[in-house]
């Protein structure tokens, strides 16, 4: 998603009066106090009762947050307002420490090498609440960001994660968010497909992201997908359209990505992954009878970066390009069907086995060259900006 400059007024007022600030003090001003957390755990969405938009808007809709970011120390309320200097985007809660999701895109500027973060990140409540939030840290592989709020004097609603495992194609879905700074919007549909892949914000991509019909624009941007249970399944991230609206295809980072990448910027600041140094394809029945190969599954290599992991373990890309159906396709190229033991298939492609490993690790991969049968050893490298 693009970053908007939208509802910023209120931003650039929080930044002069700090939540807790105002007001006389009134008989009690000379008088220290403690400001204490508030926590409220959700429990007991959906089950019997089915897909309830409303229970589940009026219990978590507080866990969802707005997200404004300053790029520029001399950002002016003009160019804040015709889009520059800042993003907007929406974030939740994740615990009673202020710890808080987003996307790595609404508190970053730019991609790859050139990534900067924000200056100040600033956090609106539905409560009214507005205050500073710390960057952690963020993955640009995922575009999963973390940020933290001290939660004194807050009320918290933390959203539970679930798993992508059990997510269904045709389950409903709800969004919140803040499109175009509309804070606390609630939009429903369905899980329309799993597995999609999407852009990220270097030269790879995001892979099991789900994509859904419920309305996501501009500013929905790292809020939270739910399901009929209010658990958080997905960080909504994109939307597919030709003229920058919402037309029903929108795409959420997959929650077991996001709780991966979370973990590892808490730990450590930021998010490391295994890189092996090929581009291939899904291979298919048709295909393979068209290239004489055994098998009818498995990722066929198209290109080996050179002095990579896969070169240094002797996996083979391929050569002379040809076109086959509606796609161009490299002949001669190994053909990987096993990762560990584990079969590469269209719906569990090989980049997404490769994604679970860490830098360092050695991975067995069984390949066809041909028709013959091998077994290649491939110590994993780290993933380049």
């Amino acid at each position: 998603m693009t970053r908007r400059a939208l509802a910023l007024l209120a931003a650039l007022t929080l930044a002069a009066l700090p939540a807790g600030c105002g007001g006389d003090g009134g008989e009690d001003a000379g008088t220290s106090t403690v400001e204490r957390t508030r926590v409220q755990v959700v429990e007991g969405l959906g089950g019997e009762h089915g897909f309830d938009p409303t229970t589940i808007y009026e219990r978590l809709s507080p866990g969802v947050v707005t997200i404004t970011s300053l790029f520029s120390k001399s950002d002016s309320l003009a160019d804040v307002l015709e889009g520059g200097g800042a993003g907007q985007g929406s974030g939740f809660v994740l615990d009673a420490k202020g710890y808080i999701a987003t996307n790595a895109h609404v508190i970053t500027n730019g991609t790859g090498k050139q990534l900067t973060k924000a200056r100040e990140v600033f956090v609106q409540f539905e409560d009214g609440n507005q205050v500073g939030a710390k960057v952690i840290g963020y993955d640009p592989n995922a575009d999963v960001g973390l940020i933290k709020v001290d939660p004194k004097g807050l009320e918290l609603v933390p959203l539970g994660l679930g798993r992508t495992g059990n997510v269904r194609v045709g389950e409903p879905v709800a969004a919140i968010g803040s499109p175009f700074g509309e804070q606390g919007s609630l939009t429903i549909g369905v899980v329309s497909a799993k597995n999609r892949t999407i852009e990220a914000l270097t030269d790879f991509s995001i892979s099991d992201a789900i994509q859904t019909d419920a309305a996501i624009n501009k500013g929905n941007s790292g809020g939270p997908l739910l399901d009929a249970r209010g658990r958080v399944i997905g960080i909504n991230a994109q939307i597919r359209s030709s003229g920058g609206g919402s037309v029903g295809v929108g795409f959420a980072i997959s929650v077991d990505i996001v709780r991966q990448s979370i973990g590892q910027i808490r730990n450590g600041g930021n998010a490391r992954y295994a890189y092996i140094g090929i581009s291939s394809q899904n291979l298919y029945p048709q295909l393979a009878e068209r290239l004489n190969v055994p098998v009818e599954d498995g990722a066929l290599i198209a290109d080996v970066v050179q002095d990579g992991p896969a070169d240094k373990a002797g996996i083979k890309g391929g050569g002379k390009e040809v076109r086959f159906q509606a796609s161009l396709v490299k002949l001669g190229g190994d053909v990987i069907t096993k990762v560990n033991g584990r079969r590469v298939t269209r719906e569990n492609d090989f980049s997404e086995q490769i994604t679970r490993f860490s830098p360092g690790d050695t991975v067995s991969l069984e390949l066809y060259r041909g028709s013959e049968r091998r077994t290649a050893r491939v110590t994993l490298g780290e993933r380049p900006d």
